[in-house]
């Protein structure tokens, strides 16, 4: 049964606020989202204010049996928890990501590695990794300056549709203004007609 009200995890990575075009985006994309689907509970967790890399401790901790885990161990992945657990708790999530030097903004790969936990969002086995986070949608909402997203310059959009399925959510969609710096206009009418498009879709 569907249910009445969706979760929504938007993750923000962009170091710009107001001139931001990810952050512009991810929002119209909820706009249109909402106003497909109904009624929306909206998360929003801005990684640009911080977000902790991994350390020696922490990777000690994560690895260190969930039973025997010391309460120093349980402090150490305290923040790592809580943004599982709000990843686990979204149906839908959406990665606003611009392209910096050809890979992802630092502050979204730090908060990867946070959610990336054996036992709770993956788990490997004798097949190789399998991914907890089934039945959810992402929506990846990425702009360039100048880079061609799938081009040899572009190491972002290939890893985040990798990590999406390491984690186990199959069901991505990618929406992107490429080019900014050279013609914006036209990359701005490119990702408005994507939102029309992907939204369409879920109608």
């Amino acid at each position: 049964m569907k249910k009445q009200e969706l979760d929504v995890l938007l993750v923000n990575s962009s170091a710009q606020q107001e001139a931001s075009v990810t952050r512009r985006f991810a929002n119209e994309l909820l706009i249109a989202l909402q106003e497909q689907d109904g009624k929306m509970r909206i998360h929003e967790r801005d990684v640009a204010k911080g977000v902790p890399f991994v350390n020696e401790q922490w990777v000690n901790a994560n690895f260190t049996d969930v039973a025997e885990r010391t309460l120093e161990q349980k402090a150490t992945l305290a923040y790592s928890d809580s943004l599982v657990d709000e990843l686990v708790q979204a149906d839908i999530l959406v990665i606003a990501a611009p392209l910096y030097n050809f890979s992802v903004p630092a502050s979204l790969k730090a908060w990867i590695d946070q959610i990336s936990r054996v036992g709770r969002t993956f788990n490997y086995t004798s097949d190789g990794f399998v991914g907890k986070l089934q039945g959810k949608k992402a929506y990846i909402v990425m702009a360039t300056g100048g880079a061609e997203l799938g081009a040899d310059d572009d190491y972002a959009s290939g890893y985040l549709c990798q990590m999406m399925k390491f984690i186990g959510i199959k069901d991505v969609s990618f929406i992107s203004a490429e080019g900014l710096m050279m013609d914006e206009e036209n990359a701005i009418q490119h990702i408005r007609a994507q939102i029309e498009r992907v939204t369409k879709m879920v109608a």
